[in-house]
């Protein structure tokens, strides 16, 4: 009798310690469940399809002096058949609006800053979110209203971060990341510095944005969150949704070999 209670208490405590391990395997398959995150590729390698430029003092889709082009498989924003810059700031157009997405390029500054470029342009690009149409920007506006993830190279010496936040014609909620206690407070400061390290030279860097609507935005160098705020809207109060994407051209050279987007549940 007593040596058949003892095989039973074996026997379930043997039972017991295989519960751990059989529901470790069934976490490991449904993980492996999972389906693989959709990144779609935005630029094919080969020319400007499902682009489309707007500079400044050119009707939509003129491409003056060839400022947006492929050179060896890298979307590159050129000035070498300008003679001087004489403010043609330009954006390159994704054909379509987003609302809830990732969106990942990655980029570098290249050579020198076109004769009459402004000093702040000196390596400087940008993402543009939740902007404009491009149809309905007019004819000698600069940038279109849009939540902008600047861009930027670091000078020869000095501090100068990238992804950093600028507004044209727009403001969110910012809360500084600095100061113990921060609030979120609204902001209509045009420009908002990240927390990224400075990154100089032609070194290639990858910059991703999540976007959720009109509830927040986060900015991300090499994988590391260096920028977050929340409610993006129009200066007058009217939240953005949605809207354009495209890419700026500033005066100085730029070059990105992927530009990637992970459409999101809202």
């Amino acid at each position: 009798m007593k040596s058949s209670l003892f095989q039973i208490l074996l026997l379930v405590a043997s039972a017991a310690l295989l519960v751990p391990s059989d529901l470790k395997g069934e976490e490991e398959r449904t993980d492996q469940k999972k389906p693989a995150e959709k990144w779609v590729s935005l630029f094919n390698g080969k020319d400007l399809t499902g682009w489309t430029p707007k500079i400044r003092g050119h009707k939509l889709g003129e491409n003056y002096k060839n400022t947006f082009r492929v050179v060896d498989g890298l979307l590159t924003v050129s000035y070498d058949q300008y003679e001087e810059w004489n403010d043609k700031f330009g954006h390159l157009f994704l054909d379509k609006s987003y609302s809830n997405y990732r969106i990942r390029v990655e980029y570098r500054f290249i050579g020198e800053q076109i004769k009459g470029g402004p000093s702040w342009a000196l390596r400087n690009s940008g993402i543009m979110c939740h902007g404009q149409s491009a149809e309905s920007m007019k004819l000698e506006q600069k940038f279109p209203d849009s939540i902008e993830v600047q861009l930027l190279g670091g000078a020869e010496s000095g501090k100068r971060t990238t992804a950093n936040l600028c507004t044209p014609g727009t403001q969110v909620f910012y809360k500084d990341p600095n100061k113990k206690d921060a609030e979120w407070k609204l902001k209509k400061n045009h420009c908002i510095t990240s927390q990224s390290e400075t990154l100089r030279g032609e070194q290639w860097v990858t910059c991703e944005v999540e976007v959720q609507g009109s509830e927040y935005f986060k900015h991300y160098i090499n994988g590391k969150l260096v920028m977050e705020y929340q409610k993006p809207q129009l200066d007058d109060g009217t939240l953005l949704e949605e809207g354009s994407i495209s890419l700026q051209s500033e005066s100085h050279p730029v070059q990105f070999r992927k530009v990637e987007i992970l459409v999101l549940e809202k």
